[in-house]
């Protein structure tokens, strides 16, 4: 067993012996590494750990506390199989297409992301100056990339501003990296479930692709290994931070691991870490690409989901293959709208964007406390909800569910959320869905919610309420 879980477990027999109350506070990181003489990366872990069982919880610039109960709500049991090359079908999406409050993975930005916002961009339109007729560094504005590059220096992430380049988004990012390191017909590792994005995107570049079994702590890196030593696998892509349809957080373990295997069989692994900045807890984890030695691994992230999806803008740090990504970048783009790159910019640099951020990070924490609370009293017992460390979606698991009479359920009264038969190629997740949690439960998310439980109860046979 690993250090950070007998140490979790430890924790977990002393809250249960009573030693440590409900509230009561938690040893900080710095404190429990200095105590037990490890790493940070193990504290952060074994945090992570009983975070993600209820055992604790954060608050933002507060610490760590004992929770006042573990969920009453059980969690998913990952698919365990044997992984195996296969290919995406291109199929029509089985979910409601007006964007209802559960569907897409989105929240608001609250009045004074607004307010300073609108003034990072008047300041922007002064500084283009005579630019206004030229189009943007296909790279992206070096303002932008100097801005990114102190921002996540202070998060414990270094590169240098020319190894980034700016994209139109965080699958724009992904699409590039597949362009600059993979061809059609190549065989690329993901985990299984995986963003339904993703998916589609490696269909429409006839890339085939390998599930690999999700784990609590991220994903079967065994099963990696043997696909990679068998020289099965071309490419891969992960989602690493908060994993998106699974809630997941890969432990630094399983990062340092990921990063490891990518250099040791010197294989490109694309890290999709749009949901980095997300974490409920006041630490960022930091990405496998912060133990990348060698340059295999292409980091990818965006503004999307801790700003605002409707900027579309992203990027990548490509590594060794910067020169091919920066080629195909700027053979099928002409860059990125230099006011929106130059405001993102001044809004970082003015530190807006962190004190955003350390915001929107508690506004997650409350509504997935509502979320969990609110399905936990209301769905039938037998229904396994995830508990995530971050980002903005759940993923719920139902005994039985009757997937003809549910599909055509949501499809009837416009419930817009996503089928886990989305989320893979394989015939294991018909039970399962993927909810957003962005929005207060009132209103139109309230109706959508009720609609939702109410239907689950009449299409599964999971013990009543």
């Amino acid at each position: 067993m690993s250090i950070y879980r007998k140490l979790a477990n430890q924790f977990i027999d002393e809250i249960e012996a009573g030693k440590r109350p409900e509230g009561g506070r938690m040893p900080s990181l710095r404190q429990l590494a200095k105590q037990q003489a490890i790493s940070m990366s193990t504290v952060v872990s074994c945090y992570q750990e009983l975070e993600s069982q209820g055992w604790i919880h954060s608050r933002p610039q507060a610490g760590y506390f004992v929770s006042p109960h573990k969920p009453s709500h059980s969690t998913p049991e990952w698919a365990q199989f044997e992984s195996k090359v296969s290919i995406v079908k291109q199929t029509s999406s089985t979910h409601n297409t007006t964007n209802g409050p559960l569907g897409v993975s989105s929240t608001t930005n609250d009045e004074q992301t607004t307010i300073e916002l609108e003034r990072s961009f008047r300041r922007s339109i002064k500084r283009m100056g005579g630019r206004l007729n030229h189009y943007p560094d296909t790279q992206g504005e070096p303002m932008l990339r100097q801005a990114l590059s102190t921002h996540f220096a202070k998060l414990d992430l270094h590169f240098a501003s020319e190894d980034m380049v700016v994209t139109a988004g965080c699958m724009s990012a992904i699409k590039a990296a597949l362009e600059s390191c993979t061809k059609q017909g190549d065989t690329i590792a993901i985990s299984s479930p995986c963003f339904n994005g993703i998916l589609e995107l490696l269909g429409r570049m006839s890339r085939k692709i390998i599930e690999i079994p999700s784990l609590d702590d991220g994903v079967d890196l065994q099963q990696l290994e043997t696909h990679l030593k068998n020289k099965q696998v071309d490419a891969a892509i992960f989602c690493t931070s908060h994993m998106n349809p699974q809630g997941i957080n890969m432990s630094a373990n399983q990062k340092q691991k990921l990063a490891e295997l990518a250099n040791q069989y010197q294989t490109p692994i694309i890290e999709d870490d749009v949901y980095l900045e997300l974490s409920y807890s006041s630490h960022t984890p930091l990405p496998a690409k912060y133990y990348d030695k060698g340059g295999y691994v292409l980091w990818c992230g965006s503004v999307s989901k801790s700003l605002s999806p409707s900027y579309r803008l992203g990027w990548c740090l490509p590594g060794r293959y910067i020169e091919e990504y920066k080629a195909q970048f700027s053979a099928a783009s002409y860059g990125v709208a230099l006011p929106t790159q130059l405001a993102v910019a001044d809004f970082i640099e003015s530190g807006q964007y962190a004190k955003h951020v350390r915001r929107r990070r508690t506004q997650l924490l409350l509504l997935r406390q509502q979320y969990l609370s609110y399905l936990s009293q209301h769905l039938p017992k037998g229904v396994k909800i995830s508990n995530p460390q971050g980002g903005m979606v759940l993923w719920l698991q139902i005994p039985s569910l009757d997937q003809h009479t549910f599909s055509e359920g949501i499809v009837q009264q416009q419930i817009d959320i996503r089928l886990g038969q989305l989320f893979s190629t394989l015939d294991l997740y018909s039970n399962c869905l993927r909810i957003n949690m962005g929005y207060s439960i009132e209103g139109q998310t309230k109706q959508q919610l009720d609609d939702l439980i109410q239907l689950i109860h009449q299409c599964s046979n999971a013990k009543p309420v």
